[in-house]
């Protein structure tokens, strides 16, 4: 299992796996062990209760003897023995407040001293991993581009409509339209309410934003490509979400329901996507430092990590995981 900052006490306690302690007795003896010891009567023991007191369930000594002195169960008597440990530590972790990683890393001595050792030990490797990764490729500062995207500049295509002609035209301006799209909750998204619109007013058509070293997908490429990103109502609409879910993560009680979700743009191919996301990242580096204090690009095989704190971008090559790169960035120093 691949370690990363984010990655919770219980993921690296029990790896995903199932517990081996909510298995049956009897079905672990027919497996493991041909059968022997199965009794009728225990068909719905535990083996965390068997491993209590083992001579409760299998009376006869010299059968229970044998048993006790197999591989099979040497190994699974530690394994529940762990899986025991190893949930006592994580509740009183939580507790504390200390649920993943990165707690883990900024929790006191106290708190480290409160667990087993062999907890300390598996928490401690994991971290150890997170802070020296060995597949991540080369980084490389991106001198000037950080400053290209967060000061990009704003323009707009308004329509109006023209009374003598009946017909629309069309003008541009600079900076934002002082009145945007406005959108409607329905269900858990949001659709474009067009119903607030006045009549007659002049209606925003396009948002463009401009910057003077264009945006990631045009950078490392010999093509003189778009220094612009498009932004229509949809892919504002889109924002909107992101950023709703950035408010309520980021809110002093977001509650225990509540996690950031995965946001996937849908679209006929060759339609602008990567262009478009170009606007999110603009207003993720936009977004409060101290709550979101790095942006992560992935385009191909391209990484790209915009530093809010340092105001730099860097790229990494060899197509790395972009786990490996976020735990860079939390440890430079390993």
């Amino acid at each position: 299992m691949k370690f990363i900052i984010s990655t919770t006490i219980e993921d690296v306690l029990f790896k995903g796996r199932v517990r081996v302690k909510e298995k049956k007795l009897n079905d672990f003896l027919t497996r493991e062990l041909d059968g022997r010891g199965v009794v009728d009567k225990n068909r719905s023991v535990l083996l965390k209760e068997f491993f209590k007191d083992p001579k409760k369930y299998i009376r006869v000594k010299g059968v229970l003897k044998e048993i006790q002195a197999s591989d099979a169960y040497l190994r699974m008597e530690r394994a529940v023995r762990e899986e025991i440990i190893f949930e006592e530590d994580r509740s009183k972790l939580r507790d504390k407040g200390v649920n993943n990683l990165l707690g883990w890393s900024e929790a006191t001595a106290e708190i480290k001293a409160s667990v087993h050792e062999i907890t300390r030990s598996f928490l401690d490797a994991a971290l150890e991993e997170v802070r020296n990764p060995t597949t991540t490729g080369a980084s490389e500062k991106m001198e000037g581009y950080y400053e290209s995207v967060y000061n990009a500049r704003w323009s707009h295509v308004v329509e109006l409509p023209d009374s003598k002609k009946k017909e629309m035209g069309m003008e541009v301006h600079e900076g934002k339209p002082k009145k945007s799209w406005t959108y409607k909750k329905v269900g858990d998204t949001l659709e474009r309410n067009d119903g607030v619109q006045k009549s007659g007013a002049a209606r925003p058509r396009l948002m463009v934003l401009t910057s003077d070293r264009g945006w990631p997908y045009t950078w490392n490429t010999i093509q003189d490509l778009p220094m612009d990103v498009f932004v229509n109502c949809e892919v504002e609409r889109a924002w909107r979400i992101v950023r709703n879910d950035l408010t309520e993560w980021f809110s002093p009680h977001p509650g225990t329901y509540f996690t950031p979700k995965q946001r996937l743009l849908i679209g006929t191919p060759g339609i602008g996507k990567p262009m478009a996301a170009g606007s999110y990242l603009y207003q993720l580096l936009h977004y409060d430092a101290e709550q979101l204090p790095m942006v992560a690009y992935v385009i191909g095989s391209q990484s790209f990590l915009f530093d809010k704190t340092t105001k730099t971008v860097s790229t990494y090559r060899d197509n790395p995981r972009i786990e490996d790169v976020v735990n860079i960035f939390f440890f430079p120093w390993g």
